[in-house]
């Protein structure tokens, strides 16, 4: 099955636009494809984005999904294990990574002062 993203060599992303709440996402988290996409209806597809949270927001349960998804944070902080009201959990710096096979549960996740993460989505190959 061919991978469905374009070569790209060394290129400034430009930071300020691109931006979108994920679907089911509150509004102080935003994404960035910047390469491929998933089709998670039919479970086939590699994605890359950059996954921001606005200092302060928080998601408020645990979640799972049907792929493969690595996580680097690459800058500010990210809390795991909050509980609804956004409190407790266990803090990470950056330079913390991840990665969880198919319906591992994860969350919920809060950043104090605001957060940019690296994500790589994929289905296992058919």
């Amino acid at each position: 099955m061919p991978v469905n993203k374009k070569h790209d060599e060394f290129y400034t992303l430009d930071m300020s636009t691109g931006w979108e709440v994920p679907p089911g996402y509150p509004s102080g988290i935003q994404q960035k494809i910047i390469s491929g996409a998933l089709d998670e209806e039919n479970r086939r597809g590699t994605r890359t984005r950059l996954l921001r949270f606005d200092p302060g927001v928080f998601t408020t349960a645990p979640f799972e999904h049907e792929y493969w998804e690595e996580v680097y944070l690459v800058s500010g902080d990210l809390t795991v294990g909050n509980d609804t009201e956004g409190k407790g959990g266990t803090p990470f710096p950056p330079n913390t990574y991840a990665c969880r096979p198919p319906h591992a549960p994860h969350g919920p996740f809060k950043s104090e002062n605001g957060c940019v993460l690296l994500e790589i989505h994929y289905f296992d190959p058919v």
